[in-house]
């Protein structure tokens, strides 16, 4: 159980911090071209509604069987949610505080990492949590590709008709997922700035 519990949280967080390296950066980069933002949102909209399953079986040919093609096929599905809630983060950066960076010799890169991205973090962890939850209960899935974790005894138990295993294999899940959560939230509080967490503790 622990073997699984740990293979199924390696699948799942290697896949969130990969949609995290490329979907927060590319989600700034869109702020700058916004008539670019609605084709590549569009884009991953359509991978979005892809089947699990079709998206598990379309690597199969390219990259085999194993946690691989689990991880890349989880990744696709990890980066709508953050880009889409970096890119509205960051959009929404009142832009007289941006005028106010520039106005004190910022750089772009120092208005991004002092300006824009402090501001945007609560929603740009609200992407990732949403992201990281959902992971965690599509990696069942990667069972079918011969990727283990949990969803090996949910598989088992669907082909041995045994309930008692798809429930070993349901129950941590669901408890890894909320424990996920929690602790996102957690460093949601960690990283957004004083200010902003006394505002929304206000509202």
């Amino acid at each position: 159980m622990l073997f699984k519990t740990w293979e199924h949280l390696y699948i799942s967080l290697i896949a969130a911090a990969l949609g995290i390296l490329i979907a927060v950066p590319l989600g700034i980069a869109l702020t700058r071209v916004p008539k670019l933002a609605g084709a590549v949102m569009g884009v991953l909209g359509v991978i979005q509604t892809f089947p699990s399953f079709a998206i598990l079986a379309f690597f199969i040919p390219i990259l085999g069987v194993g946690k691989v093609p689990a991880i890349i096929a989880l990744f696709f599905y990890s980066v709508l949610p953050i880009l889409r809630n970096t890119y509205t983060g960051v959009q929404g950066v009142k832009r007289s505080l941006l005028e106010a960076g520039r106005g004190m010799g910022m750089t772009g890169w120092e208005r991004i990492r002092y300006v824009e991205l402090p501001l945007a973090i609560p929603v740009i962890m609200a992407g990732i949590r949403l992201s990281t939850v959902y992971l965690i209960g599509w990696a069942t899935l990667a069972s079918y590709i011969g990727a283990g974790g949990l969803g090996d005894y949910i598989f088992s138990g669907l082909n041995l008709y045994q309930p008692e295993f798809i429930i070993a294999g349901a129950i941590p899940v669901t408890i890894l997922a909320l424990l996920t959560d929690l602790l996102l939230g957690r460093i949601e509080e960690w990283v957004t700035p004083k200010g902003i967490m006394k505002m929304k503790e206000a509202a």
